[in-house]
């Protein structure tokens, strides 16, 4: 009798890098998919930050039940230990309203818009 060949008892070259392949396309994309989460969370907590900011300019005008001059007013603002700057603009829209414009953005990139609230001001009551 002729010893038979022991044939499939393992893989051939061939077969051990089709599956090196797979595996390393699909860790390519768990990374990259990872990596747009990471910035899809930085970038949804600057724009949050930024709303809050803006939140606070109109809300600082509703406190102070103040009567803004028409223009454009400028600053800067940190929340979380991040600058922030902010522009207001003012326009009259009616005789007894005024519209408040805020817009926030970064301020390493002051020409990338994060925030923009439009709010309204009330003309006060006049005092005899």
């Amino acid at each position: 009798m002729r010893p038979r060949r022991l044939r499939g008892l393992g893989f051939t070259l061939l077969e051990v890098l089709i599956a090196l392949t797979i595996v390393a396309i699909g860790l390519g994309a768990a990374v990259r998919a990872t990596t747009q989460v990471t910035s899809g969370a930085e970038d949804m907590k600057m724009r949050t930050l930024a709303l809050w900011i803006a939140e606070d300019r109109l809300a600082d005008h509703a406190a102070r039940r103040s009567w803004p001059n028409p223009g454009v007013t400028q600053g800067a603002h940190a929340q979380a230990s991040v600058p922030f700057v902010w522009r207001e603009t003012v326009a009259p829209a009616s005789d007894a309203l005024r519209s408040i414009e805020v817009t926030v953005a970064s301020a390493a990139q002051p020409g990338y818009v994060l925030a923009r609230l439009t709010g309204v001001a009330v003309m006060p009551p006049r005092t005899q």
